[in-house]
């Protein structure tokens, strides 16, 4: 519970600072997949004149399959490289953002412990039954949060451990 002005600049300076800190993930995250489209564009322009260069430099119809093996398969290597740096980029920044979400609900946690122990403090004789639910709820609502928060973690790992698979399986073929 705030209850002077000095613990309100404080709470306000903080979320400010949070606030802040997310745009600020959020712009880096962005500044990062811009960078990776335009060097992507810009080689695949590059691999695209290549390709069509020894294409009209073909003398003989035979040639063109001989061509089309070796133009397609890095043409195809390139493009897997390139999403699994997009996903490594969008990763990332969900990892960073997840942190200070995980980071906020903590602080938030601990405000509204105290908030309600100061409260609870105060609370008239014989609510004792009032108080024990409170805290219950309270507990079971932070139960809640850290399971689903742990299955989301659990789910980006499965997804980058079948993602590195892949690229495995990929190679070896």
């Amino acid at each position: 519970m705030i209850t002077k002005p000095e613990q309100m600049v404080a709470v306000g300076k903080a979320q400010l600072d949070a606030t802040v800190r997310l745009a600020t993930i959020a712009a880096e995250g962005a500044e990062k997949l811009l960078d990776l489209h335009l060097k992507n564009a810009k080689a695949s322009f590059n691999e695209t004149v290549k390709s069509a260069k020894a294409l009209s430099e073909l003398k003989d119809l035979s040639e063109v399959a001989s061509w089309a093996g070796t133009s397609f398969q890095p043409s195809l290597d390139k493009a897997a490289a390139y999403a699994k740096s997009v996903y490594d980029v969008a990763t990332g920044t969900q990892q960073e953002i997840s942190a200070l979400l995980e980071e906020q609900v903590a602080e938030f946690n601990k405000t509204v412990s105290v908030a309600l122990d100061a409260a609870f403090k105060s609370a008239p004789a014989g609510s004792d039954s009032a108080v024990a639910a409170a805290k219950s709820v309270i507990d079971v609502a932070n139960s809640v949060y850290d399971t689903i928060s742990k299955a989301t973690r659990q789910l980006s790992s499965l997804t980058e451990a079948n993602i590195a698979a892949a690229s495995g399986k990929k190679k070896a073929a």
